[in-house]
């Protein structure tokens, strides 16, 4: 007999099984597309227009620095090299001395051997053809024994200064070879800014180019009406200290054409004509600079140029003064040393503006809040704006003559 057992609905067990599996499967899908959205990247990362601008700034000003290194070393290199030549050629000459203080113990051994002065007093008197000749040489052998002294003496001597001066040989070698590689180091890090530089520009659109060139001539604007403040503050400063100066001059006239305290008053007068001479000799000192100055504008930025027919920064500021008669060191480190700090109100043609914490840039100021200065690479010989970069940027004022 068959049980009274009802059957499940074939139907109803096919979707048990199945709705499991479809409900694994969406929420898979949802989650693998919630991944994919959440690690693709933006549309756009490419850095704004004005982040590439800060960077290619940052890049050619660290590759500025990096060349002020570059020509420090070069110039230790060059003068190591000097130093090195002129020891090794005075450690020859001490060597020839040596070899002739030797030579001349050699030739007192073979005279004390000829004359048997090695031989006892009384075998060299019985050995001798008369006793006349065996005082003439032993007065001989005295003579030679004082000479060999001197001899030896003088070899100890060349011995012991030709070991100092191929010590220091051998110790500026090693100074040179650190300022050879620091030379390498140098210029390696100036052509890896540029090369990064270049690279950021060359990725700009003819758009985005054109935009960078508003943006900088808008920061030039800028740059100019502040020099233009400037050179409105410096005439307002002379007209006032005129009517003072033309005062002191009347007083100091009218006190010479007094009979009494007239030691003071020419103490005075020569107190103020050296005055004026100091400032007369400098104004046409830094006429020439001025003057040479202004030839070279257009002229390219090199790094580690010194001219004349391109330049970096030092190496024109060191060309210009030259010109003036006036010797500067090579880089912007030194340069800033040689002269007198003056003050921004007080600043003059002819001085030196340097500019950044690492002092790293310097130029030729020309009057009216202007300079001429190498700017930078891929840039030329050029009037601009001692504020090009704001005020902020300025280190110091020196004038070097």
């Amino acid at each position: 007999m068959a049980p009274h057992r009802k059957p499940r609905p074939a139907g109803t067990r096919m979707a048990g099984i199945r709705t499991p599996g479809l409900a694994t499967a969406a929420l898979t899908s949802v989650a693998l597309l919630s991944q994919t959205a959440n690690a693709a990247p933006p549309a756009d990362d490419k850095p704004s227009l004005e982040e590439v601008e800060k960077k290619v700034d940052d890049l050619y000003r660290q590759a500025e620095s990096a060349t002020e290194k570059y020509n420090a070393a070069k110039e230790k290199t060059t003068k190591q090299r000097t130093r090195v030549g002129s020891l090794l050629d005075e450690v020859a000459q001490r060597t020839q001395k040596l070899n002739d203080a030797r030579d001349r113990l050699g030739s007192f051994a073979a005279a004390q051997y000829r004359t048997g002065a090695s031989a006892p007093d009384t075998t060299t008197f019985l050995l001798a053809d008369s006793p006349q000749d065996y005082f003439d040489q032993t007065q001989l052998m005295s003579r030679l024994t004082d000479h060999q002294k001197d001899a030896v003496d003088a070899y100890a001597t060349e011995q012991a200064a030709t070991t100092t001066k191929r010590q220091e040989a051998s110790q500026s070698l090693e100074t040179l070879t650190e300022s050879q590689s620091a030379l390498k180091t140098a210029k390696a890090t100036v052509q890896h800014k540029l090369a990064t530089a270049r690279e950021l520009l060359s990725k700009l659109t003819a758009e985005e180019k054109a935009r960078l060139a508003a943006i900088e001539k808008e920061k030039q604007a800028a740059a100019d009406r502040k020099a233009e403040e400037l050179a409105r503050q410096q005439a307002a400063a002379a007209q006032q200290a005129a009517p003072q100066d033309s005062a002191s001059g009347s007083g100091s006239t009218s006190g010479s054409t007094g009979t009494s305290g007239s030691a003071g008053t020419s103490g005075s007068t020569g107190s103020t004509s050296s005055s004026g001479s100091a400032g007369s000799s400098y104004a046409t000192k830094a006429g020439k600079a001025l003057a040479f100055a202004r030839a070279q504008i257009g002229k390219p930025y090199v790094w580690g140029a010194t001219g004349p027919g391109s330049y970096d920064c030092s190496g024109f500021t060191q060309a210009v003064w030259k010109a003036a008669g006036v010797t500067l060191p090579r880089t912007t480190y030194d340069q800033v040393n040689a002269g007198t700090t003056v003050s921004l109100s007080n600043i003059q043609p002819g001085d030196l503006v340097f500019f950044y914490d690492d002092i790293s840039h310097v130029g030729l100021y020309i009057g009216n809040g202007m300079m001429i200065h190498a700017p930078k690479p891929g840039a030329y010989v050029r009037e601009e704006s001692i504020f090009y970069d704001g005020e902020s940027a300025i280190h110091s004022v020196v004038r070097p003559a």
